[in-house]
């Protein structure tokens, strides 16, 4: 009979193979979702596109995962050892694909379609998750809550970046929705009858401004205005801010939070207004990422002669923030930065959009998902691994 390590070590050559034999079809995904970009919560072309090869290859799908229209579930094999690999579809306003969700997609398709072809032999349950409003509205947060990843031992997801990052980290985040409320008047012949909720919002920030001298490292703040009044002539009755807050962690963000509260709270005083304070979407946890599976990723994307940054300045490398980090949070997880040539663009510009169906792009859709598939298979074969996720999971569900 095989050894455990003859068999991962032919896995490894398989999964490799099925995403080589595959790209052509990997890669008509990545540029179709490219192509017709959708926004948070109304992916609804992508989330079909996301899902069409997997269901071909027999994945039984679930749509509708964790009640979210644009999520689903696919999942192939019956092995002790459930893996999920989350794909990413939707993209940004007015910029499309500016964070190369489109690459995310199709090397968790490849990823998939690959650990397909071995889940037999490693024991494995292979589980794609489509999980849709990553940008805005934390559709990996509404899974979680829904049991949608209770049963899984650990996640890995790749994300596009203008540098390679084995173990990435990602700042925690909330964001929050400030109405402030007044009274018209006449801007000439009575302005002393208004109130002005214009007025607010610009104390408001003011006071931001201030606040951001003693902001704790790593603390910051970003926001704007969404409703500033509609004529001139008129004093504002209501005004509208939208701000986002992060923090190295989530104990931080609460005490930044606290602060940027009084902030808000000091244009309703200052000018009479009433105020509101709506979180627009679940909180982002900071991204924790696995030790073991991040090594075993840097030695895939050595093999690749990628070069990612070294180890020990990994955790300063400035980040966003992603609602993977909140299923780090519970489950061993990944979230590499695979590099892409972008002209130095970096995510969130029209450049990187460009990028991300260039030939750049479209290589780190293959190597990701060879990287990825071959990362699951060295955890499957390595026994201790396999038995630390597997405690883990059971931990959970206890």
């Amino acid at each position: 009979m095989p050894t455990a390590a003859a068999s991962s070590s032919h896995a490894s050559t398989t999964v490799e193979d099925v995403v080589r034999r595959r790209s052509g079809e990997l890669l008509e995904l990545s540029h179709s979702l490219h192509a017709e970009p959708e926004l948070a919560f109304a992916e609804h072309r992508s989330c079909a596109k996301t899902q069409a090869l997997v269901a071909e290859r027999g994945f039984e799908v679930t749509a509708n995962a964790g009640g979210l229209d644009t999520a689903f579930r696919a999942e192939f094999g019956s092995g002790p050892l459930v893996v999920g690999i989350c794909a990413e579809y939707d993209a940004l306003p007015g910029i499309g694909h500016a964070c190369g969700h489109n690459i995310i997609a199709a090397s968790a398709v490849g990823t998939a379609l690959a650990l397909a072809e071995v889940a037999d032999d490693l024991g494995l349950t292979v589980v794609l998750l489509g999980t849709p409003a990553e940008e805005a509205g934390g559709g990996k947060v509404l899974m979680l809550d829904a049991g949608v990843f209770d049963d899984i031992a650990a996640t890995v997801m790749l994300h596009p970046g203008p540098i390679d990052i084995a173990a990435a980290r990602s700042l925690a985040l909330s964001e929050a929705t400030i109405r402030y409320t007044g009274r018209e008047a006449h801007a000439a012949v009575a302005p002393y009858l208004g109130v002005n909720a214009a007025d607010a919002v610009t104390v408001a920030q003011v006071a931001i401004g201030l606040l951001r001298q003693q902001l704790a490292p790593g603390q910051m703040c970003h926001g704007i205005v969404t409703d500033g009044g509609q004529a001139a002539n008129v004093i504002p009755a209501s005004a509208e801010l939208r701000y986002t807050m992060r923090a190295t962690n989530s104990e931080s963000l609460r005490a930044l939070e606290t602060r940027m509260a009084g902030c808000f709270a000091a244009g309703a005083v200052a000018t009479g207004c009433e105020h509101t304070v709506e979180e627009t979407a679940p909180a982002y946890a900071e991204l924790i990422p696995d030790p073991w599976l991040s090594a075993t990723v840097r030695a895939e994307m050595l093999r690749f002669d990628r070069s990612p940054v070294p180890e020990e300045v990994e955790a300063s490398v400035p980040l966003g923030s992603t609602d993977m980090g909140n299923v780090t949070q519970v489950m061993p997880g990944i979230h590499p930065i695979v590099g892409i040539d972008a002209g130095g663009a970096s995510i969130h510009q029209p450049e990187f959009a460009a990028a991300a169906a260039g030939a750049s792009a479209d290589g780190a859709v293959i190597e990701g998902a060879i990287m990825l598939s071959r990362t699951v298979v060295a955890l499957a074969g390595d026994a201790a691994q396999r038995d630390r996720v597997l405690e883990l999971q059971q931990r959970r569900a206890s």
